[in-house]
């Protein structure tokens, strides 16, 4: 859908989440992060799906989340999101 089909204000917001989609996706991270040590069962399941695709929208190469997949260790996503930061 066009810009121009949205007024001022839904531009400017539009404008602002995609400028701020970096911190926003790094702020989302470290709330799974909590999730990934306080949940358990299905919702840790849950947590840890979140995530990996939240992850990969930030931009964290395939092979290191491949990686992370298979270790499913809170510790080194606690480590990659300080580098991050």
């Amino acid at each position: 859908m066009p810009m121009e089909n949205f007024s001022r204000y839904q531009q400017s917001v539009i404008k602002n989440f995609y400028k701020n989609r970096d911190a926003v996706s790094l702020q989302r991270a470290q709330e799974l992060l909590t999730e990934l040590y306080l949940a358990e069962g299905k919702k840790l399941e849950k947590a840890w799906d979140s995530m990996f695709t939240n992850l990969e929208r930030m931009g964290v190469p395939a092979d290191q989340l491949e990686h992370l997949r298979k270790e499913r260790n809170p510790e080194l996503i606690a480590k990659l999101i300080e580098k991050m930061l």
